[in-house]
């Protein structure tokens, strides 16, 4: 049965009304988030640590700014949008002291609850607004009138509105403007896991990389391979987006699409799908978030090196040199961009 998708009519801002709002971090989901609630009419504060760079950039933004413990203290609901690996600490030492019953906990990706590196009290509100997509689009679709669509979840409800403030909150960051569907953490945790790891930026990034490196190796020109492997991928991906892979295939050549259908399947083969069931394996018995924790306690000493060695590979200084050529790609340092929040 279809999932019911839930718009403006089935969402109520007024539920917000005489609440604050706390948002804990001011990075990609938190700046969005806050700034999108905001001019919804939302009472927001920002919560962060006493040295963070963030707090200047929120008091520009006009919010007021409080020390994580503080704001937790002031607000009536709490999103904590600081990354999933940190959450447990700052959860320890500043938000469990300060709950209290009746307060909500907001998520935006169920890591922590659904991995239980956070077990809240059961006189608190625990919910999820899960926007599917990163933080700079939600603010952007936003300020254009339009909206990312978004996944409520609710783990605990003792208040008995816990629904309803998700609904608010996300008509507040601008989902339901895009369709909100109702899942649960395990559901959004699992399967956001899945998708990041073997589609959207591992499947994808590998996928790209061995292509950019096959052509290489056989001698043609890096640039070739660039525009072939990276630059197009982009306008299939459009192409999917807009009117699915039938539609994607509507739009191709014949010859395009004769070799997607019988070339496709013996790259991404039964091998594939059976390394991603593994990979899945992984994500629901807990392995993956364990070694991921584990990772972040010994200091991020592979995840830093793995990222380096990414940072250095041949297609990085190739489409460096040809997006400087392309006027009509907008000059974006996403990287340098989020580190300021």
């Amino acid at each position: 049965m279809p999932a019911k998708i839930y718009t403006d009519k089935d969402a109520d801002l007024k539920v917000l009304k005489g609440k604050t709002l706390a948002v804990l971090g001011f990075g990609s989901q938190g700046h969005a988030h806050a700034l999108n609630l905001k001019e919804s009419g939302a009472k927001v504060i920002i919560g962060l640590y006493p040295k963070s760079k963030s707090r200047e950039v929120a008091k520009k933004h006009g919010f007021e700014v409080y020390d994580t413990a503080e704001a937790v203290r002031r607000a009536d609901v709490i999103m904590v949008a600081i990354p999933d690996t940190k959450q447990p600490s700052v959860y320890k030492k500043d938000i469990a002291p300060n709950l209290a019953a009746g307060k909500t906990l907001l998520f935006s990706h169920g890591f922590s609850i659904h991995f239980k590196t956070i077990v809240p009290p059961k006189n608190v509100n625990v919910i999820m607004v899960a926007p599917k997509g990163p933080g700079h689009i939600v603010r952007r679709q936003f300020t254009e009138g339009k909206g990312v669509p978004a996944l409520i979840a609710v783990y605990q409800n003792p208040g008995k509105d816990a629904k309803k403030v998700a609904l608010a909150w996300a008509k507040g960051v601008g989902g339901t403007r895009g369709g909100v569907i109702e899942t649960t953490f395990k559901e959004e945790t699992e399967t956001d896991l899945f998708g990041e790891q073997t589609v959207l930026c591992g499947g994808c990034s590998a996928l790209v990389q061995a292509g950019f490196e096959t052509l290489v190796e056989a001698g043609y020109s890096p640039e070739m391979a660039y525009f072939e492997c990276l630059h197009e991928l982009k306008l299939i991906v459009d192409l999917m987006n807009e009117s699915g892979i039938a539609g994607m295939r509507f739009s191709i050549s014949e010859t395009a699409k004769w070799g997607d259908v019988t070339v496709g399947p013996k790259i991404i083969d039964g091998s594939v799908k059976k390394r991603m069931k593994a990979a899945l394996k992984d994500i629901q018995s807990g392995k993956f978030a364990k070694d991921w924790v584990s990772e972040f306690q010994t200091g991020y000493k592979r995840y830093d090196s793995l990222l380096k060695k990414g940072e250095q590979h041949p297609i990085e200084k190739t489409g460096t040199r040809l997006r400087s050529l392309m006027p009509w790609i907008k000059k974006k340092n996403l990287k340098g961009a989020q580190a300021s929040y």
